[in-house]
């Protein structure tokens, strides 16, 4: 198993914008093969960090659902609403083993 932890620098004042990027990521995910452990917004603390956490059962499998998330129209129309609102100003991804019992 793949754990993807995305770490997000994101625009204080569109919340609700990048909320909603999130929750339709979360269906996306899901709906292509991963898990979505769920976004993460500011709450105390630092206002413009946010984060989220995803597995697939590979890297093999990850590496299929980006090469379907290119051609997606959903997934097109969630990387669009980010493009259009600037909710996001930066990310970036690790990759992650998780320890379970």
């Amino acid at each position: 198993m793949i754990t993807v932890h995305l770490r997000y620098e994101i625009d204080a004042d569109k919340l609700d914008d990048f909320e909603e990027y999130g929750r339709r990521w979360i269906h996306l995910v899901n709906r292509l093969g991963g898990t979505h452990h769920g976004y993460f917004l500011p709450s105390e603390g630092d206002s413009d960090e946010a984060f989220a956490l995803f597995s697939f059962p590979s890297l093999a499998a990850y590496e299929q659902y980006r090469i379907a998330s290119k051609t997606d129209p959903e997934c097109q129309d969630a990387f669009r609403l980010a493009a259009e609102t600037g909710c996001i100003r930066r990310y970036e991804r690790r990759f992650l083993t998780p320890v379970l019992e």
